[in-house]
């Protein structure tokens, strides 16, 4: 499965030097507002060192890792869903994303020109949570119209549907945000198909240096149980380019802090990550916590899932220690599992089927 995430902000935020800074991808940084015209949309390989030392391990030539598209899009201001600024075009273009980022200013560099009268991230929480409330509440009113004349012809499922429709009405017209609300598995699935962007997971980036957050803007995103991370955008972006060793022999951390945010995006969409090793290749897969071994071999190939037999499974790192499969079996190591074993990140598997 692949994974993409909106990347919302308002104007000269340092959305699209976040974007440049994860995907190497040229892009306009003008220090003018707007200078995003069309979304800028990148695909990235997740950093993952299992996949480097199972490759090692085996002699591998070639290594697939996970990838994740970001999007980013211009930047919002208030009235965004009506179409002030460039907004009601780019909303649209993360309707289909998996998870939305804010990115939040809290460098105080006043020659990147600021479009509010101060910087205060929870003010322009505020704003891209209004715009996309509002557009959401547009979203759903049209189909909250269309179901009303649908349950006068008695269809069961239009009732059903109607039911949660007019539930999310109610909250997005009190200003909610329909990720943090409370909703059944049956609701989740009427919700999921209008593809709003309120019910999305969101992980908050606070751009700037740590000792320009102040505390209390700190403690309320820890009090809120927010997913947040701070970076400086700016000096990410200088430090990218730069290997492992070279970060070393500049006392830089070994791993960027957007390896961080992506671990931080695989928590908020509750996703883990397992391994394949064919004769000449290590490859990392991105599923679901719980999924089961049938419905990962699926996302290998969806043969696998219908003629399912089993799975051999093994830690990536009890392979490693064991350096192989053959030590490995002589070891015990290796399980057997069925149908119903639920994946565990980090596990290596084999799945053995009839197709």
């Amino acid at each position: 499965m692949s994974l993409s995430i909106g990347i919302v902000g308002l104007p000269n935020v340092g959305k699209s030097t976040l974007f440049e800074t994860i995907t190497k991808k040229q892009v306009n940084r003008d220090n003018y507002p707007f200078c995003t015209i069309d979304p800028n949309i990148g695909v990235v390989a997740v950093p993952d060192e299992r996949v480097d030392k199972l490759a090692e391990l085996t002699k591998s030539a070639k290594k697939i890792y996970t990838t994740i598209e970001f999007v980013d899009i211009a930047g919002l201001v208030a009235g965004a869903n009506k179409g002030e600024g460039l907004g009601n075009k780019f909303l649209a273009n993360i309707r289909e994303t998996d998870a939305i980022l804010y990115v939040l200013r809290i460098f105080l560099n006043d020659k990147i020109i600021n479009t509010q009268s101060k910087i205060d991230p929870f003010y322009e929480k505020d704003i891209l949570d209004t715009e996309l409330t509002l557009k959401d509440l547009e979203t759903i009113e049209k189909r909250f119209n269309a179901l009303e004349s649908e349950i006068k012809t008695g269809r069961k499922e239009s009732i059903k549907e109607f039911e949660t429709i007019k539930k999310v009405k109610g909250l997005l017209e009190q200003g909610k945000i329909l990720a943090e609300q409370n909703f059944s598995e049956d609701e989740k699935k009427i919700i999921n198909n209008c593809q709003l962007l309120t019910i999305k997971p969101r992980i908050y980036l606070l751009n700037g240096k740590i000792e320009e957050a102040p505390t209390s803007v700190i403690e309320k995103f820890k009090n809120n149980n927010y997913l947040f991370l701070i970076i400086d955008l700016a000096d990410e972006f200088e430090n990218v380019g730069f290997s492992r060793e070279e970060r070393e022999d500049l006392d830089l951390p070994l791993d960027g802090k957007l390896d961080i945010l992506i671990k931080k995006s695989y928590e908020a969409l509750g996703l883990i990550t397992f391994l394949t090793i064919l004769s000449n290749e290590v490859r990392a897969w991105t599923i679901k916590k719980r999924t089961k071994a049938p419905q990962a071999g699926g996302i290998i190939h969806s043969d696998f899932e219908k003629n399912f037999i089993k799975a051999e499974v093994i830690n990536w790192e009890d392979l490693i220690d064991a350096q192989g499969f053959a030590r490995a079996r002589e070891k015990g190591l290796i399980r057997t599992e069925g149908k119903e074993y639920i994946v565990q990140d980090g596990d290596v598997l084999q799945i053995k089927h009839s197709a």
